[in-house]
């Protein structure tokens, strides 16, 4: 690990949809990298942004200002076009502008107590959510068109989370899912599967979007620790992975497809038929898969699962035998990684660092 003890210049540090880049905002720039090269794609030297939020590869980017200049507003919301370099349409708001989400029909506006929704294409306003006041801005949004659902908190004493339809524009459920607040959320980029982690950040929880039921929880470690951030594998059904990282300084990785295949033998056993389901969760093994040391102990780092790749076995075609993921993450110290993590059909796994570099050089320019 290289030292990544120096003090932060990053205001923000965000992938796209499809994580296929990330944009990095510093005090005086903003710029956009491709992730699988590192490629700096775009940069304007315009100011310090707190929110720098791509759609997919194209050319539109919303923008919040970090109010350190007049001209850039915290409860400002920018379109911007990277071709034209000029914005398209500003919308401005009462208050502080939290997280900003969008995909191709959909826009997506969090404030401290109100979420509004936006047709993408004409700006018309088409909902807005009263919430509980979410101070940090907390959110998850899945892009699929399918399965297009936005996460928000419903309690500031519990850990519950309100799921929205952002196509239908109703509300779809409320999930109890931890007895402390909410830290953070993930949803799987087609809606299907939604992950939280409480305040206490010692339980990662899963939970079928559908029907709002528990599907695993995962224990992170004893010792509570601030989540930074959650993310899943890409998938068209369940993700093969889970990615978490925290002040501990570890990136926490989560074999859901491997789970699920542990769970169906152990139902055929003796023990699993006459175990109550409730009871039978409780026995399901860690499927913990942990890179200690990754980052300096409090920085803040972003991880997501960019690629997965199932491999079968040759006894049948159907038994995957082992699971490799590419692992990026972006540390609020500056600095890029990515990682294959394997994983065998015994559960055990390796890391392996294929690339790092230093954002400030870069940053800095």
């Amino acid at each position: 690990m290289a030292n990544q003890s120096s003090p932060s210049s990053i205001y923000c540090a965000s992938f796209n949809q499809d994580n296929s880049g990330f944009a990095i905002s510093s005090r005086d720039s903003f710029k956009i990298f491709d992730s699988t090269t590192g490629r700096l794609c775009y940069e304007r030297a315009a100011g310090a942004f707190v929110i720098v939020e791509m759609l997919y590869s194209s050319d539109l980017l919303a923008l919040v200002g970090a109010g350190e200049q007049a001209s850039l507003s915290p409860r400002r919301l920018c379109l911007f076009n990277t071709t034209r370099g000029s914005p398209l349409k500003e919308l401005n708001f009462l208050t502080s502008i939290l997280a900003v989400r969008m995909n191709k029909k959909r826009l997506v506006v969090v404030l401290l107590e109100k979420t509004f929704v936006y047709d993408l294409n004409t700006l018309v306003m088409l909902d807005t959510i009263d919430t509980v006041p979410n101070p940090k801005g907390l959110c998850a949004f899945s892009p699929s068109l399918e399965g297009c659902f936005l996460a928000v908190p419903a309690s500031t004493t519990k850990g519950a989370v309100l799921v929205y339809n952002v196509m239908d524009l109703q509300s779809h459920s409320e999930i109890d899912a931890h007895r402390s607040p909410l830290a953070a959320i993930a949803l799987s980029s087609n809606g299907m599967y939604i992950a939280t982690a409480s305040e206490q950040g010692t339980l990662i929880r899963v939970h079928l979007v559908s029907e709002s039921t528990k599907s695993y929880s995962f224990r992170r470690g004893t010792y509570p620790s601030t989540i930074y951030s959650l993310s899943f594998g890409p998938s068209t059904q369940l993700p093969e992975i889970l990615i978490a990282t925290s002040s501990s300084g570890s990136i926490h990785a989560f074999s859901l497809m491997l789970a699920i295949n542990q769970r169906s033998k152990r139902s055929t056993s003796f023990l699993g038929s006459v175990l109550p389901d409730s009871v039978s969760d409780a026995l399901d093994p860690a499927h913990h898969h942990v890179l200690q040391n990754a980052v300096s102990s409090g920085i803040r780092s972003y991880a997501v699962v960019r690629k997965t790749d199932k491999l079968e076995g040759t006894s049948s075609p159907s038994q995957v035998t082992s699971i490799r993921a590419t692992v990026s993450l972006i540390t609020y110290s500056g600095y890029f990684q990515e990682y294959t993590l394997s994983i065998n059909n015994k559960n055990e796994s390796s890391w392996t660092l294929e690339r790092e570099f230093n954002l400030y050089p870069v940053i800095n320019s």
